[in-house]
Parts: C-alpha cells; structure tokens; sequence
C-alpha cells in the first residue's frame, strides 16, 4: 500500500546552493550533539534558509545565516547532559548553567579558523530586541539581523518539536506564543525605558515571513494530501469492483462463470493482492481515506487561523 509522508523543512532551497564543501566541517561538528539538540540545529538552519528566502535577502547573506544557524546551539556539546537532557523544568542554578551554551559556542567558532566567520549564530540567537535576552542583554540595534532571524527559527521549533521534556504544541498555539513576544512588553519598569517601549522580544517583520513560510507549506500539504486521496479513492474503487465479482462468483452454479469471474478478479488485482487478502486491503484503503480527509479539513482549519492572527 502506497504511503505518504510530509516534512515540514522538505521545501528548504539548501539544496539549490552550492552548500556542500562550504558545509561539511560545520556539520561533522554537529555529530558530537546529543540526537534532539542535533536534529533542532538541523531544523533551526533549514527555516532560516527559508526565512531569507521570503525576507528576499541576497543568496550570500542567505548561505552566511544558515550556517550561523547550523552551528548557534553548538556550545551545548558542553553542557552537562543531567541538565541538557532533564525531563522537566530546569532549576535557576541549572538554567544559568544552560545559558553558557552561548558564549561557549561562540568561542568555540572563535577559537577554530573555520568557524569563526559564524560566531554570530551562538553568541546572538538568544537576545531580544527589547533588551531583556541573554548573554549581554543587547538591544535592537546591537543585534545583527542574522541572530534575530535565527532567534524566530530557533523559538519555533523549540516549542513545536516533541523533546524528551516537554509536551508537542500545535503550530497556531506556537504562533501566538510569538505574537506575544513580539509585542512589548508589559513589564511595567520595561515599558518605562523609552528605547525598548515599542519593541518585543523578537523582529515582527520576521515572524510575518514566518507566518508565509508556514501558510505555503502548509497549502503544500493539502495539495500533496489531495493527490493520496485521489489515489486512495481509485483503489477503493477498483477494490470494491473486485468485491462484485467476488460476490457473483460466489453465485455461480458452473466452474466456466466462477472462472469467468475469477479472471475478472486477477486482472484489477495489484502486487501482493490476492482473492484471500484483498477484502483487508480494501478495509484498510477505506480507514485511511477517512484519516485522510479528517487530516485536510484540519490543515483548511489551520490556515484560516494563521491568517485570522495578527502581529
């Protein structure tokens, strides 16, 4: 039975640079990561391609920031896995402790000739606009674009990714999560400084792209999942033509019509189909199609709720 999978990043347009040499030192340097913080950089490089791409920055700056963001959680090699790792929350001993990981990597690119041109992924992919991120508690305009890029990737897929920690939140929940950080603050002695008055945590004009990026693939989706339905509504067919002579063979008094029918039968049979299996595999054809469907209905549902948001 043909199955069909979708990837969120699967769109990406790494491919379409020339990554390749520029990229293979920095992704070894992936490999001594722990699986989710590896696969997180992994995810967190592939959107801020994509977010350059939509905020129609030149392809240099593009393959630059990517790479930042492969490498902006490297310094977590370094940090102890009791806490990297910790099912449930982190205690505020374990969380400054966390917090290092971004002047660790920042000099461990600054150290290495090779990665020093990209130092701006861990040292800035934490800070806020409105002053109040961490290492240094830089404002807006000592932030570089490529860390506040890097920041929205990076705060999407920590909450939409399953860790070991923490529960899945849906992609809408996720967006208004950051809708709410990018807006000011509502600290009242925040609200007081007059640089940070109208700044949030994280850039509105990268968050709206964000809101594209996920709109299209999601729009992506439906048309890929309307093309399994097709094929699924096709072999639901066909199995249940099967199914009619099935049952008029089975009405038949001579061997000739029983054959007549049986012949019937073999000619729509696919690979691994026989007259013993086929009524299974029509009854599992059936139950996907309405998990298919049920699955689009929610993906039209998801749209009209990222496009009803408002930064």
């Amino acid at each position: 039975m043909k199955t069909d999978s979708f990837d969120f990043y699967s769109k990406t347009s790494l491919k379409s640079y020339n990554l390749d040499n520029t990229m293979r030192y920095q992704l070894n340097m992936l490999d001594s990561l722990d699986v989710f913080t590896r696969k997180h950089s992994e995810n967190v490089a592939s959107l801020t391609c994509r977010l350059c791409e939509y905020l129609h920055l030149p392809k240099d700056f593009t393959i630059y920031c990517t790479i930042c963001a492969y490498l902006h959680d490297i310094g977590k090699m370094f940090i102890p896995p009791s806490i990297l790792q910790k099912n449930g929350p982190l205690t505020d001993e374990e969380y400054e402790i966390m917090k290092t990981h971004t002047t660790i990597g920042y000099e461990m690119c600054y150290k290495d000739l090779k990665l020093r041109p990209y130092v701006a992924g861990p040292i800035f992919h934490h800070e806020a606009l409105n002053g109040t991120g961490y290492p240094k508690g830089l404002h807006a305009k000592d932030i570089p674009l490529e860390g506040q890029i890097i920041r929205v990737a990076d705060e999407f897929d920590a909450i939409t990714s399953k860790r070991q920690y923490k529960t899945h939140i849906g992609i809408t929940d996720t967006l208004k999560i950051l809708i709410d950080h990018a807006r000011p603050s509502k600290d009242s002695a925040l609200s007081q400084m007059a640089e940070d008055a109208k700044l949030g945590k994280i850039n509105p004009r990268v968050l709206k792209c964000l809101f594209k990026v996920i709109i299209d693939d999601t729009e992506y989706e439906i048309s890929q999942a309307f093309d399994y339905v097709e094929y699924l509504k096709e072999n639901v067919k066909r199995l249940k033509q099967i199914n009619e002579y099935h049952e008029k063979m089975l009405k038949q008094n001579s061997e000739k019509k029983q054959n007549y029918y049986r012949e019937g039968m073999k000619i729509l049979f696919e690979a691994g189909e026989t007259e013993d299996n086929y009524k299974d595999i029509l009854n599992e054809y059936e139950k996907a199609y309405l998990v298919k469907k049920e699955k689009i209905d929610s993906l039209f549902d998801e749209v009209k709720n990222i496009k009803k948001l408002k930064i």
